[in-house]
């Protein structure tokens, strides 16, 4: 099966795999400054070894993973849903969504740390693949809308299009109620919210004009 794979897909396992296998070796506080850290970091807290934010942790953040059921969970929804986008989209535009949606979900998670920061809270890292791989959720459901996909815990089968408005649902609600602490779940949504965006970009749809891009994909329509 893995053979199979499309190039970028495995290139995104591997790497994933390597970068897990470099934590577990080295210990995560060696790859701090490649977690996701929220601006304005005082000097205290520098001192004290938070790094601070930097550009490159919007993309770096993505390859770092909290634990092994962390990293198991993401590379099976990659391989799910990533390979058949690959091979609809090719490598370069599927390496291009995945990455503006690791990039947009950390955007969105910076937003969240800031605010708590702002009120009195301790800044923490973010760490994972999730927003990149919801975004690789959106980007399934809208082109394969009816195709039917199982559900993991419980295991209930459903449509394509069903399974991202459930996760969708299930993260808002999570999100805004704080049920479940630890997990970055607006980072989830806004991995979902700029897949949405650029597809939206390629297709030539509002905001961004009333006509398909020259060179855009062909997608069917939500």
């Amino acid at each position: 099966m893995f053979n199979n794979l499309p190039p970028v897909t495995k290139g995104l396992l591997i790497a994933n795999a390597v970068v897990f296998l470099l934590q577990s070796v080295l210990g995560s506080a060696a790859f701090a400054p490649l977690m996701l850290w929220a601006p304005g970091v005082d000097a205290y807290m520098k001192a004290a070894g938070v790094p601070g934010f930097w550009p490159w942790q919007l993309l770096t953040y993505g390859f770092l993973h909290g634990n092994l059921a962390h990293l198991l969970f993401n590379m099976l929804a990659l391989v799910m849903f990533g390979a058949q986008l690959e091979y609809t989209w090719g490598q370069k535009r599927f390496l291009t969504y995945f990455l503006v949606c690791v990039a947009g979900a950390g955007l969105c998670q910076l937003g969240v740390v800031s605010w708590t920061v702002a009120q009195g809270g301790m800044p923490y890292p973010t760490v994972g693949a999730s927003g990149g791989v919801f975004g690789l959720l959106l980007a399934y459901g809208m082109l394969f809308p009816h195709q039917r996909v199982m559900l993991l815990i419980p295991p209930i089968p459903m449509k394509a299009r069903t399974l991202v408005v459930v996760y969708g649902a299930i993260e808002l609600f999570l999100g805004i109620t704080g049920t479940q602490s630890g997990v970055a779940h607006f980072a989830h949504l806004g991995g979902m919210l700029f897949g949405w965006l650029l597809i939206r970009y390629w297709r030539g749809q509002p905001p961004f004009g009333g006509r398909r891009r020259p060179g855009g994909p062909q997608v069917r329509r939500f």
